[in-house]
């Protein structure tokens, strides 16, 4: 079994818990690319949970969800306020990382900002492309500009430029040249 198809089977396991205890999610990470490149092996898998007023906390959230299956378990790092959940039905066991919406992806996982692929929500093309820009930011990875690229010069036409910071992809575009015709398309697009 190819890793693509390890981590789509641990999100799906996730996905019918957490719709099961109406939990708002969407997956996101490299395991976006790999789906829409077919690709067979990748390595990185987030699941962002929507909190919000009078509820509790995403990760509080997971944790119930979670709480009566023998598939998965959690792990709660507090020093970097990080919740770890393991899905132990492959071997290996598969470890999704939880990542409250707003603070990583949109803080509201609805029909505007999610999309089904495989029946498995995961972040729509502008929202995985703002997820991992902010990321990028951050750590610079390689890795990261790689799924961007990708996604930016296959699906640019899908884009709400409104959804990304100009500013950073404007310093990202300055940093991997090859992605410079899509947001250039991208905004005579938006008559920019």
């Amino acid at each position: 079994m190819t890793e693509t198809r390890r981590l789509l089977e641990a999100a799906s396991a996730l996905s019918r818990v957490l719709v099961a205890r109406r939990v708002p999610h969407a997956f996101y990470g490299s395991v976006f690319t790999a789906v829409l490149a077919n690709a067979p092996q990748c390595d990185e898998i987030y699941c962002i949970v929507e909190g919000g007023q009078h509820q509790s906390h995403p990760f509080r959230r997971v944790r119930d969800a979670i709480a009566e299956s023998e598939d998965f378990s959690s792990t709660l790092s507090p020093w970097t306020n990080r919740l770890h959940v393991t899905y132990r039905r492959p071997i290996p066991a598969i470890e999704i990382e939880i990542l409250p919406a707003g603070e990583a992806g949109p803080r509201r996982l609805d029909a505007s900002t999610i999309m089904s692929i495989q029946r498995i929500p995961f972040l729509t093309v502008s929202e995985f492309i703002r997820a991992k820009l902010k990321t990028w930011m951050i750590r610079m990875s390689d890795k990261d500009a790689e799924d961007i690229s990708y996604v930016l010069s296959r699906y640019w036409n899908r884009v709400d430029i409104n959804r990304i910071p100009e500013q950073d992809m404007n310093v990202f575009v300055a940093r991997n040249s090859a992605s410079q015709p899509w947001w250039l398309a991208l905004k005579r697009k938006y008559d920019m």
